[in-house]
């Protein structure tokens, strides 16, 4: 039996250019900054994104945490859009570990945050209140079907922030897949901002890894955060040798993932009882809706045809990715079309 596996792009496979790169790693200790192909990816990503350093982390909810960790200390308070990755699905992590007090803003369907509201969230110099040091927002939007936010709005966003004396960081887990449907250079999305985190182990399919790519003082500090969580590692330019031809090879190929994303819509879309825009799918995450309490049902009987989705009661999700082509979305409408007959 075919098996798809559209839960997530983080179920990609390294590439057989990655494996040969990671048995061939020439390897130091990167605590020390003694690892040559280490030094070499975040260089790399530095260059590319236009900032002055980068550090290499073990996971996007690492690489967030440390973020905003490295920027605001407890006590302080961090504004953020209330559907984002940070504020609803990474444990709380910046309260928890760090005293940030995280304070939500109303996200807009592209995925951008109001300028008024940024700037009327931020307090004034009471001792009564957090003092407000941050602001962070998502890019692509996770929760909104991978929607990608353009330079415009990116730039309107952060300069409103900036213009509060705050500073910027965005999760850009899946910024290149905005890059690509933008057709922007990440440089362009993140010129204003002071700190990104994207993801290796998504779409540009590493088995594990992100970057943190910001100034200089502040990469010193999530150098200081990384260590403090038990996350600095040795000889790890076995795993940035990923990374690297990741960044040489894995990001034009993401067009193939929307183009895929895309025809899964439209397909999802024909279906009867299954609600889909496929004009609101820009990347690679499927979004749509079934009859209420119906999404793990449908889920499970996916799951007997050998195709494996995320969801719950009502919403659902399939994400395209590599390794995942023609025939296997051709596979899915067509069982997705007999599950929904049979519900």
């Amino acid at each position: 039996m075919l098996h798809i596996d559209l839960r997530s792009d983080t179920v990609t496979k390294p590439s057989p250019e990655m494996r040969k790169a990671m048995a061939n790693a020439e390897v130091g200790d990167d605590v020390y900054g003694d690892d040559p192909t280490v030094n070499k990816l975040e260089e790399k990503a530095a260059e590319m994104f236009g900032k002055e350093d980068a550090v290499f982390v073990s996971s996007g909810t690492q690489g967030n945490l440390v973020s905003i960790l490295s920027q605001a200390t407890r006590g302080d308070e961090i504004l953020i859009g209330d559907i984002c990755h940070i504020f609803s699905s990474e444990g709380g992590g910046v309260s928890v570990l760090g005293g940030v007090v995280m304070y939500p803003l109303k996200t807009n369907s592209d995925g951008t945050i109001d300028e008024e509201n940024i700037l009327n969230a931020v307090k004034p110099d009471d001792y009564h209140k957090p003092k407000t040091k941050l602001f962070a927002f998502e890019n692509t939007h996770g929760g909104l079907s991978g929607i990608p936010i353009d330079k415009k709005a990116s730039d309107k966003m952060a300069l409103a922030a900036k213009k509060a004396g705050l500073r910027v960081h965005v999760d850009g887990a899946r910024i290149f897949n905005a890059s690509v449907a933008l057709n922007t250079s990440v440089k362009d999305l993140a010129e204003h901002v002071d700190s990104l985190t994207f993801c290796l182990s998504k779409g540009l399919s590493c088995p594990v890894g992100s970057v943190i790519v910001g100034e200089k003082d502040q990469i010193t500090e999530a150098r200081r955060v990384r260590k403090l969580l038990g996350s600095a590692m040795r000889q790890v330019g076995v795993i940035a040798a990923c990374g690297i031809v990741a960044l040489d090879s894995m990001v034009e190929r993401l067009n193939e993932d929307h183009e895929n994303a895309k025809k899964l819509a439209v397909g999802l879309a024909e279906i009867s009882k299954v609600e889909i825009n496929p004009d609101n799918i820009h990347t690679n995450l499927v979004r749509f809706k079934v009859p209420e309490n119906t999404g793990f049902e449908v889920a499970e009987k996916l799951k007997e045809m050998g195709i494996l989705i995320n969801g719950s009661y009502t919403d659902l999700r399939m994400v395209a990715h590599y390794g995942i082509d023609n025939k296997h979305i051709d596979k899915t409408i067509e069982s997705m079309s007999k599950v929904m007959n049979s519900i």
